[in-house]
């Protein structure tokens, strides 16, 4: 897909910091973290590769202000393939606009990165799901009211979340861990979490996760020309499936039980899309 969209400058500069400080020029990939992936920093790298870099210190970057996330920039090589790995992410809820939700696409096709991965903590929706559970997004419902476009910029997102790449993450995934399900991710505002009536309408509208994040990300990397891998981990069962209240540590506990598997997963997952 051709880009409409143009890398910021604050992106740019941020890029230009990355590769003084790590001595890598250019990315083949980056990956947002979402919350309860954090942990997967840490063992995500080849050994001795990883060079990491507080947002604080990075031009464009806001320090995250929800639990999970750590606040950091690492490069590092996986499988060889040079990857930029952002555990800082800021969500529409925090009242900062757009820009600084967006800006971690920015920065990827600043650094030359043909794939965006998007990882985030959801609610599942669908009978059958588990918390746990991995699910490849394979489409969105855009429901936060808010689009990072301004300006008539018509972005095709008929393939936002390419097949081709959703099947070359799903056979890396189940080379190590269970295969993963797809499933269409709704993003709602927050950061309340949904009712079971909104529940109820989610499942209408045909949604299997729902969460806060993610969307805004992946339609700004689209315009942006880059390809979108975007994947999911059950981290609860949302409002009104089981009828116990939700909270945010279930969230942080259901990805810090399965750290070693999400960084399994990622490590496979990450070269597999790069070279697809």
């Amino acid at each position: 897909m051709a880009a409409l969209l143009t890398p910021t400058d604050d992106a740019v500069a941020a890029a230009e910091a990355v590769a003084d400080a790590t001595g890598r020029p250019t990315h083949d990939a980056t990956l947002v973290l979402g919350s309860g992936w954090a942990e997967v920093v840490t063992g995500l790298a080849d050994p001795d590769t990883a060079v990491t870099i507080p947002v604080s210190e990075l031009p464009g970057f806001a320090a995250p202000l929800a639990a999970g996330h750590r606040g950091t920039v690492t490069s590092c090589l996986v499988d060889g393939v040079a990857l930029l790995s952002i555990a800082g992410r800021t969500h529409l809820y925090e009242g900062r606009g757009t820009e600084p939700v967006v800006h971690p696409a920015h920065v990827a096709a600043a650094t030359g990165s043909r794939v965006l991965v998007l990882t985030n903590a959801a609610g599942g929706l669908r009978d059958g799901l588990a918390v746990g559970d991995l699910v490849l997004i394979r489409d969105h419902l855009n429901l936060t009211g808010r689009s990072p476009l301004t300006g008539a910029l018509f972005v095709n997102l008929v393939d936002a979340y390419r097949p081709a790449l959703r099947a070359a993450a799903a056979d890396a995934i189940a080379a190590v861990d269970a295969r993963p399900t797809e499933g269409v991710y709704a993003a709602m505002g927050g950061p309340q979490y949904e009712t079971p009536a909104e529940i109820g309408m989610l499942r209408t509208l045909g949604a299997d996760l729902v969460g806060m994040s993610t969307v805004p990300e992946a339609i700004v990397a689209r315009g942006l020309g880059l390809d979108v891998t975007a994947v999911s981990l059950v981290t609860n069962l949302a409002a009104g499936v089981t009828g116990e209240p939700l909270d945010h540590a279930e969230v942080l506990a259901a990805g810090a039980a399965g750290a070693a598997r999400l960084t399994t997963a990622l490590r496979a997952l990450v070269p597999a899309v790069v070279r697809a």
